[in-house]
């Protein structure tokens, strides 16, 4: 662990790398500035207890920013000294975990628990655990926690004891209801939290082991040639004349439409426009309506996208998929390709376009997801080959710029051309026929 004296200046030089890695100082052995791939840094001491075959122990002293490198190499001082007198600190810490509530221990997790997760997931664990977790085991001492207790949080997440509806500023609102899919999705995260205790030497046993989750209910949706002529039918009325409006009785009726002519309404160029491509390109709802111009090459077709679900990876573009972003407006100032009311900012969310085109398709249980899904199945179908269609779908690992030069002139390239081309005759009504025979499978 011989290097240099670990130094403000040192510290604050150090450069985030793909994996996590410690600095140590070469003046106190043991004392070290660990950095994680996500840049930030917290000081730590290390250490044995008994002897070279003895494991190692770490604690963390605090985190850069927050302590001096000064401050923390006196902290470490103390628990190295402690070291040598036989007193384990790392071990007495552990104890003291024991008896802290699921609260902290969630607030813990989120901060020294996540360090590989993406800021989308990061967000939703948040959620996650600020509407259900702390609300019905918050107060509880994580040793306490039984399967039992999991099993009775699962259940009251399902029956909506969680759900709120709540005002969240000028223009937003948090809608919480809970349910099934919710509940299952919520313990595996908590049985992830646990499994952090464990890995920290909190808990010797996971209390989520043995629940068994209710069905996550994520059936998979594939359109036939049928009702994607009758989308298509709906997203070409919803930009030329406009769809009829859907009445709600139980809203207030100051909320409705007071004149005839203001009883259909033309949607948004742009969620028209983020539909198409989602069916298009097989794309997810967040990729595209996080894409910005400066990702897309209209003249080589592509998109590259610099972060996705599995990182950054490029997307081809069938000429159909061309087509709909050559027509597609720039707005000065917005560097989004699916641009929002706000200037300079994207369209959050599809949610209301998307209830009126499915309304008026009758469409009523079409997800936005299941739009990538028939983008795979029409892909799958046509004979072209899992293998491709994964490819396309970025199902493969991370893909990069430099493996965008194997995607020019390979099967990858008029897969993604024959796919869009037939959702597009589809949408279009034409040749339907010769996509799909009369039962709505491909042939």
């Amino acid at each position: 662990m011989a290097g240099r004296k670990l130094t403000q200046s040192l510290v604050k030089a150090l450069e985030a790398r793909p994996a996590e890695y410690v600095e140590w100082c070469g003046v106190l052995a043991g004392f070290g500035c660990r950095v994680r791939s996500t840049g930030s840094k917290s000081f730590i001491a290390q250490y044995r207890i008994g002897g070279r075959n003895s494991p190692v122990r770490k604690v963390t002293i605090g985190t850069y920013g927050k302590l001096t490198v000064e401050e923390a190499r006196e902290a470490a001082s103390k628990v190295l000294a402690k070291a040598q007198l036989g007193e384990d600190v790392a071990s007495a810490r552990a104890k003291q975990r024991t008896e802290m509530t699921v609260a902290q221990l969630c607030s813990e997790y989120l901060q020294e628990g996540c360090a590989n997760k993406k800021a989308s997931t990061l967000s939703t664990d948040k959620g996650r655990i600020e509407r259900h977790i702390k609300p019905l085991l918050g107060k509880m001492r994580i040793g306490d926690v039984k399967r039992s207790d999991v099993e009775r949080f699962m259940r009251d997440v399902a029956d909506g004891k969680t759900a709120l509806d709540v005002k969240t500023g000028k223009h937003g609102r948090a809608i919480v209801t809970g349910g099934k899919g919710a509940a299952s999705r919520t313990v595996r995260l908590l049985g992830g939290i646990f499994s952090y205790a464990i890995a920290r030497g909190y808990l010797q046993i996971n209390p989520r082991l043995g629940v068994k989750l209710y069905p996550d209910g994520k059936g998979e949706r594939f359109l036939s040639a049928e009702e994607l002529g009758r989308l298509g039918e709906a997203l070409r009325q919803a930009e030329t004349t406009g769809l009829p409006w859907q009445f709600n009785e139980c809203a207030k009726v100051k909320h409705r439409p007071k004149t005839p002519s203001n009883h259909s309404g033309i949607l948004s160029p742009y969620a028209i426009a983020a539909i198409r491509l989602l069916l298009l390109t097989g794309c997810r709802a967040g990729e595209i309506l996080g894409l910005k111009w400066a990702h897309v090459d209209i003249e080589r077709g592509f998109l590259n996208l610099a972060d996705s679900k599995t990182g950054a990876k490029p997307v081809l573009l069938g000429a159909a998929a061309v087509e709909v972003l050559a027509g597609l407006p720039r707005i000065n100032g917005n560097p989004f390709v699916i641009a929002g009311e706000r200037e300079g900012k994207r369209r959050s969310d599809l949610k209301r376009p998307w209830k009126r085109l499915i309304a008026h398709a009758d469409l009523p249980d079409l997800r936005l997801h299941d739009l990538r899904h028939s983008y795979a199945s029409i892909g799958a179908a046509s004979g072209m080959g899992l293998g491709i269609v994964g490819k396309l779908l970025g199902h493969a690992s991370t893909a990069t710029t430099a493996r965008y030069a194997h995607f020019a002139d390979d099967p990858l390239r008029r897969a993604s051309d024959t796919i869009s081309a037939m959702i597009s005759a589809a949408l279009a009504a034409r040749e339907a026929s010769s996509v799909f025979d009369v039962s709505g499978e491909a042939p």
